[in-house]
């Protein structure tokens, strides 16, 4: 994968991430606050804990540090993998974040 590709992918996981983060916060009462700094996404919860996920482009991978622990995620063909537990990037982040909000919320990648 050449760097822009992966720039391109990544970018499209990042813009997913936000706005999935506005759906949830005008369909539900969770008040997630997004903030974005160039290839970092910061989600702070209600109960003030973080997810932050965050580009890493010299190693074509995404990183998310959340509640549970730090997770790698690489594109292997459409989905962004983690590197060590091999769950999908949005499943994890699903996941993590429903933990943190004390609610079910769902993520997928945009269509």
């Amino acid at each position: 994968m050449t760097d822009l590709e992966y720039l391109d992918r990544a970018e499209r996981l990042l813009m997913a991430v936000e706005s999935h983060c506005d759906r949830i916060n005008e369909e539900t009462d969770c008040d997630l606050d997004t903030q974005r700094s160039g290839g970092v996404v910061t989600i702070t919860f209600a109960d003030r804990s973080q997810i932050i996920i965050n580009l890493q482009k010299p190693l074509h991978e995404v990183w998310m540090a959340a509640r549970s622990g730090g997770y790698h995620y690489r594109l292997e063909g459409e989905r962004w993998v983690d590197t060590k537990g091999g769950l999908e990037f949005f499943a994890a982040l699903s996941r993590d974040a429903s933990a943190q909000a004390g609610q079910p919320l769902h993520f997928a990648p945009l269509p």
